[in-house]
């Protein structure tokens, strides 16, 4: 089951993916790409060429696990960081973008932040 928490690490791939790509592209596409692991337990997100279609790849203990939504009307936003390309992304504004909310018109207030080292 997907769940969203701000413990995890979510990946934004910048290009566009074919949908009929399953777990194996998919993770080829991890490595090949983002030159990361897929058994990483990070969650990974692909859209379509019409950004109608989201799908996002975790390994999950045992397996892999595929979350894919079509939407029937509208698309999904492609967020956009400092350098204009997509990247890592957090849990909020993923959930932003799995609602339709356009990540642009959101205004987030400072809030203190502690940083790990």
């Amino acid at each position: 089951m997907l769940s969203i928490s701000s413990s995890q690490r979510y990946f934004f791939y910048s290009g566009l993916t074919d949908m009929r790509k399953g777990f194996d592209s998919l993770c080829g596409l991890v490595r090949s790409e983002f030159k990361m692991n897929p058994l990483s337990g990070d969650v990974f997100i692909f859209l379509s060429r019409t950004k109608n279609k989201i799908k996002l790849l975790q390994w999950q203990r045992d397996g892999f696990a595929i979350y894919y939504k079509r939407l029937e009307r509208g698309a999904f936003e492609l967020p956009l960081n400092d350098e204009g390309s997509a990247g890592i992304i957090s849990s909020q504004q993923l959930m932003l973008i799995m609602e339709g909310i356009k990540l642009s018109s959101v205004k987030k207030h400072k809030r203190y932040e502690q940083i790990v080292v």
